[in-house]
């Protein structure tokens, strides 16, 4: 190959990892900015569960789109376009005045990030047709992703305390830009040999009644369990999915072809990422929360105090893949989600005063259990299904974490203001207040997750009301972490029992040349293709 051959190559493999990084990026990188979002625009706990999941339930119930369109369409021009949509979202982030644009524009956000995500690969693979050059470039653009969704917590907190949480978003602009310029001048269009149709009663089914359950889930904290809001959208949402079921069942070419859960492979993978997205992402909405309102450090102490998570996550990664190459999915699973799920257990004994040097070692547990788990899980997921599916075995995986992560925020959220609501009217239950006004400060001082209302509370001082709130938010968060850590040993179980013992068949690693599914097997676009 030529040096000018070499250079567009390496061109695209940055543009394509340029364009991941931001998507897994802006999935932590807002958590460290959650307590400074709360302030500035008085947002309460249900408003942060939805800044957060309107960006991870778009992604979700997108995603497998995102690909179809790209495969029908074109790749360049899909990736491109979300692209410009995401880094235009940033900036309407960047310039939200208030709870409810900020969350419109992170739905933005999203959609703009599952139209450019399943289109990086696929140009990425289009662009090294040689299979070890591939393998080493896919390699590469898996790592440098991966360090996106690590290094969001860290570099969320510096951006934060030197300029806001307006950065997090602002910082999106000038690489999107960036990659913009360079993808009109390197990336080659491709489309699939065979392209998808696309499945649009399911897109509009699945986002209805996902979107639909997470209301009722996040509104709970709202109006509680038997409100007519909550039961109505629950029920709705089962409603919805069981037509988004039978509308897969009858549809020639389905988002989600229902045959894929005749296999037990595929059935058990799928149930473990579910898992692991509600564990990892369910509580990462909660650490910097604790770290900063409940012990007072900055964003950027927030984040260096996740560290460990972080660290896990990359020492122990590409062991798992050794391991699941050796001795099969089974082991490294199975005591990824043990240790994953011990550390969880373990946080839930943290208390308000805790020294770090007792919480460290918590959270490495759960970063190890995590890099063990991951990788093993996608891989199963590949090899749970024939070669020519294997595409959209990663693209199903890749939406089973997201939506575990977007019930994870919801439920865990539920199951914090529910604790914390009960654990404030304890606390005030002693106390001398004025005549009906208890239940009144109970809802004030639940209101804000960690942060204590502005608003005095009539008949308690600043320090008492910081002590409450403080205490009982702290033991809330053990009670969601508790049950994220039983969650965690549950899948364990199931990985146990479902994940097989022998080594992964190398013939499903990847997709077979001349698949529908196959990323690398483009079709150029040029004159006279449609």
């Amino acid at each position: 190959m030529s040096d000018a051959g070499r250079r567009k190559r390496a061109a695209v493999l940055t543009v394509t990892c340029l364009g991941q990084f931001m998507v897994l990026l802006d999935n932590s990188i807002v958590m460290t900015a959650l307590p400074d979002m709360q302030r500035d625009l008085g947002a309460s706990l249900t408003g942060l569960q939805w800044i957060v999941d309107s960006y991870v339930l778009a992604l979700a119930v997108l995603l497998l789109t995102g690909g179809a369109i790209g495969d029908r369409h074109g790749r360049k021009r899909l990736f491109l376009a979300g692209l410009a949509v995401f880094t235009c979202a940033s900036l309407l982030c960047a310039l939200a005045g208030g709870t409810g644009s900020l969350i419109a524009a992170r739905a933005l956000q999203g959609a703009g990030a599952a139209a450019l995500s399943p289109g990086s690969l696929s140009l990425l693979a289009s662009a090294y047709t040689a299979p070890r050059d591939r393998a080493r470039a896919i390699g590469l653009w898996a790592g440098i992703s991966g360090l996106g969704l690590s290094a969001g917590p860290l570099l969320g907190g510096a951006l934060v305390d030197a300029f806001g949480w307006q950065a997090i978003f602002l910082v999106n602009l000038p690489v999107g830009l960036l990659t913009l310029v360079l993808g009109l001048r390197v990336l080659d269009e491709s489309r699939a040999p065979r392209r998808r149709g696309l499945d649009l009663p399911g897109v509009l089914l699945a986002t209805a009644g996902v979107g639909t359950l997470t209301f009722g889930l996040i509104n709970a904290n709202e109006d509680g369990w038997g409100s007519a809001t909550t039961t109505g959208c629950l029920g709705s949402a089962a409603v919805l999915l069981a037509a988004f079921l039978v509308a897969q069942a009858r549809s020639r070419e389905p988002m989600l072809p229902l045959g894929l859960f005749g296999e037990r492979l595929f059935n058990v993978s799928h149930a473990a990422i579910l898992g692991v997205g509600f564990g990892l992402l369910g509580t990462t909405f909660f650490y910097s929360q604790f770290f900063q309102l409940v012990q007072g450090h900055s964003a950027f102490g927030a984040g260096l105090r996740t560290l460990p998570i972080t660290a896990g996550i990359l020492v122990c990664g590409p062991a798992a893949g050794r391991l699941a190459a050796r001795f099969g999915f089974r082991l490294p699973v199975t005591c990824g989600l043990v240790s994953a799920g011990t550390g969880l257990i373990t946080l839930g004994a943290v208390q308000a005063d805790s020294a770090y040097g007792t919480v460290w070692w918590r959270l490495a547990l759960v970063g190890v259990g995590l890099g063990l788990a991951l990788s093993p899980l996608t891989a199963a997921a590949v090899a749970s299904v024939p070669p020519e599916r294997s595409g959209l075995a990663s693209g199903t995986s890749n939406t089973s974490r997201q939506l575990g992560a977007v019930l994870g925020v919801a439920v865990l959220g539920a199951i914090v203001h529910a604790r914390q609501t009960d654990g404030i009217a304890d606390r005030l239950a002693g106390r001398d207040l004025p005549p009906g006004s208890r239940a009144a400060a109970t809802d004030a001082l639940a209101s804000g997750g960690g942060l204590v209302p502005t608003e005095s509370v009539p008949g308690l001082s600043a320090a008492a009301q910081r002590l409450i709130v403080g205490d009982a938010f702290t033991e809330a968060l053990t009670a969601a972490f508790r049950t994220a850590g039983v969650v965690m040993l549950a899948i364990a179980a199931l990985a146990a029992l479902g994940l097989s013992r022998s080594a992964p068949p190398e013939a499903r690693a990847a997709p077979a040349p001349g698949s529908p599914d196959a990323p690398h097997e483009a079709t150029p676009a040029g004159p006279g293709r449609p």
